[in-house]
């Protein structure tokens, strides 16, 4: 059985309700990617989303109003600044 827990912030998220397709677009579909970063500049819990996203390397979708390409440069800048 597969049991899917979730963190209580998301209860919160201004994406509750949405179409999850728009938090998850098709590669190169912007206007979906838009779309959700507008709703999460209206959200309560966008840094928590944000920040889950970032320290479970989630490599898809929008979080906390970034697309993984946007985590992604995040991601590196942290790690080149742990290794200096």
């Amino acid at each position: 059985m597969l049991i899917l827990e979730h963190p209580e912030w998301m209860a919160d998220g201004a994406c509750v309700g949405q179409d999850p397709d728009v938090f998850f677009p098709p590669p190169g579909l912007n206007q979906y990617a838009n779309a959700a970063k507008k709703i999460c500049a209206r959200c309560p819990v966008a840094q928590t989303c944000l920040q889950y996203a970032l320290d479970h390397e989630e490599a898809h979708g929008i979080w906390g109003g970034m697309s993984a390409r946007q985590r992604n440069v995040i991601l590196r800048n942290r790690r080149l600044l742990n290794n200096q």
